[in-house]
């Protein structure tokens, strides 16, 4: 009785490459300061020098911003698998579009003098290049908890730069610091109202817009300079490093 014996197959089991692992920190540098909308792109500049003759203002149209940012991540990160590629820019848009109309209504019934300083530049929050950027360029690619984080980055690091740009504008130009906040956003912003100069006469020059664009030039500059001491200190400790 002859017994046929069969060579042994080797099953070869091949693993599912691994989810890249999430960078939260650098989501967070890149958004508040590395990938800065306004410092470091330069996007967003025209709300930017319109809507910044005070902190306050800055802080309102910041705001708004970073909730549409946010929700629109959320909102493209869930439907990414569903949105195809062909129509993929027409569908952000009005994702977004939808997003600014219930911003602009609900700012319009629960902060309604803050709703008529910044007026149309509410709803063009739309066409703000930066938030179509963030949403083609991560939210797209990535999963939902990233993309909000990326979404609220990029938000606040755009609303930083709206107050320090207000603030450096009104601080020079009326000698105040978040003037009448309690009447554009609420009471309970009350104890944000600084005079930090009293009886100053005024400098017209920075509330009118060369000032936006005077201030902003010296930002920029003050970026720049922060950067490159901070590569400078990198380098010579990787220096010393490497010579250890």
């Amino acid at each position: 009785m002859s017994e046929a014996t069969a060579d042994p197959q080797t099953e070869v089991v091949e693993q599912a490459p691994s989810a890249p692992k999430t960078d939260w920190m650098r989501i967070i540098r890149d958004g508040i300061w590395d990938n800065n909308v306004v410092f470091a792109q330069m996007l967003a500049l025209c709300p930017l020098l319109a809507v910044t003759s005070g902190a306050t203002n800055g802080l309102g149209m910041g705001l708004a911003t970073t909730f549409v940012l946010v929700a629109s991540a959320l909102v493209i990160s869930m439907l990414r698998g569903i949105i195809t590629a062909e129509v993929r820019i027409p569908v952000f848009v009005l994702l977004i579009a939808a997003i600014v109309t219930l911003v602009d209504m609900a700012m319009n019934a629960w902060v309604h003098e803050l709703h008529k300083v910044l007026g149309l530049f509410i709803p063009l929050i739309v066409t703000n290049c930066a938030i179509l950027g963030r949403m083609e360029s991560f939210a797209s690619r990535n999963n939902v908890l990233p993309s909000a984080l990326d979404g609220l980055m990029m938000g606040l690091g755009f609303t930083m730069a709206l107050v320090i740009l207000g603030s450096v504008r009104e601080i020079i130009g009326s000698g105040t610091l978040f003037a009448n906040a309690s009447l554009l956003m609420g009471d309970a912003f009350h104890f944000m109202e600084l005079t930090l100069i009293p009886d100053y006469a005024g400098f017209l020059l920075m509330i009118l817009p060369p000032g936006g664009f005077i201030a902003l030039g010296f930002l920029l500059v003050g970026k720049r300079m922060i950067d490159r001491s901070l590569a400078a200190r990198r380098a010579a400790a990787a220096q010393q490093t490497k010579g250890a």
